[in-house]
């Protein structure tokens, strides 16, 4: 196609040439004939005239002299455009190949990256895989272990003091423990969309009452209440929302200062049902924000530096929140005297009537 092109310019630039030099000694001709047939033959007279010599040389020789100098024009016009479209065309040829080149090299990384991607997902399911089987395997023995410790402090009254707080630890710690090992099955089923949740009404005052019950039973944890009146039920499972909540509540009492309350409320709006839970801790820095929400991360708040955890309690919060249709945010600073302090606020829907499809 491009040689045709090519081809086809060269010709027209040819025949260009060709009549420049042509059309002019052809018009001479004619002039130069007709004006010696009016002026000689037809007169008879074959010596000098003034008008044979004007015309000859203005109609014969000016005239096609113009001509000749503007199809030189137009010729050399018509030659700098076909060295325009040769340069174009070589262009064009550069480009091409550096577009396959770059295609073929994309294509060569498109496949390095899926292979790449294909190994990730392997590892991934390898480290899943690995992760549930020990937790799985854990589990068993920490149960037994923290039955027979249960066990043994059922007489921890006729033991001696030392006894008893070596019982009471290891009880504590293997209740850490498991705890620890459940929230590595419940984010391994998370990430691997195993998670089975089952959605129902949910009434949220007696099981936000429940989990202060459970975590504060010696009330070392004041609380102060902000909960509007007649809370609809909310649409979630129980057991997960519970574990929200719990998560919540052990990061507030973790980070505030002894002797200072965590404040709950509650505000409806349309159909969904926030629940505030306010610590007068250090505060959580703006930048950091994000950060708290992902594996494994610790933001050590302040002074607060030996807290207990292993970073996963608000990444699995934020994640089965999202999982049952809700939000989970995070506010700070709030700017109280005791502190900066951080507020989490829960999104979860409501339900005024059993759905259909429940």
């Amino acid at each position: 196609m491009v040689k045709d092109s090519q081809a086809s310019r060269n010709q027209i630039l040819r025949q260009v040439n060709i009549i420049r030099f042509a059309l002019p000694i052809i018009l001479f001709l004619i002039v130069s004939t007709y004006e010696t047939w009016e002026h000689w033959i037809l007169k008879g007279n074959f010596g000098y005239d003034f008008h044979l010599t004007s015309e000859i040389l203005f109609f014969g020789i000016l005239g096609p002299s113009a001509v000749f100098f503007v199809l030189s024009y137009v010729a050399s016009l018509l030659n700098k455009q076909n060295e325009a479209a040769i340069k174009l065309e070589a262009l064009n040829k550069s480009l091409e190949r550096i577009v396959a080149e770059r295609t073929e090299a994309l294509e060569m990384r498109n496949t390095e990256l899926a292979h790449a991607n294909v190994e990730l997902q392997n590892l991934d399911q390898l480290k899943s895989d690995f992760v549930s089987l020990v937790s799985h395997e854990l589990r068993g023995p920490l149960t037994t272990l923290t039955g027979g410790l249960e066990l043994a402090l059922q007489d921890r009254w006729q033991m001696s003091s030392e006894a008893r707080r070596i019982l009471e630890v290891m009880t504590h710690e293997s209740e850490r423990l498991t705890q620890f090992v459940q929230t590595i099955l419940d984010v391994s089923k998370l990430e691997a969309g195993k998670l089975t949740l089952n959605r129902g009404p949910v009434a949220v005052l007696p099981l936000l009452q429940q989990v202060v019950v459970t975590l504060f039973p010696n009330g070392n944890r004041s609380i102060k209440w902000d909960v509007v009146d007649n809370i609809p039920p909310v649409w979630a499972d129980e057991v997960y929302l519970e574990k929200v909540v719990c998560n919540l509540f052990s990061n507030a009492d973790k980070y505030s200062p002894p002797g200072t309350p965590i404040e709950v409320s509650t505000y409806l709006s349309d159909d969904f049902l926030d629940i505030t839970i306010t610590d007068h801790g250090p505060g959580i820095p703006a930048e950091l924000q994000n950060q708290i929400f992902k594996r494994f991360q610790r933001i050590e708040r302040g002074e607060l530096i030996n807290t207990e955890g292993w970073g996963l309690g608000l990444y699995l919060a934020k994640y089965l929140t999202e999982a049952q249709g809700g939000q989970l945010t995070v506010q700070s600073p709030i700017y109280y005297e005791e502190g900066p302090g951080a507020a989490f606020t829960l999104t979860i829907p409501i339900t005024r009537d059993v759905p259909e499809d429940a």
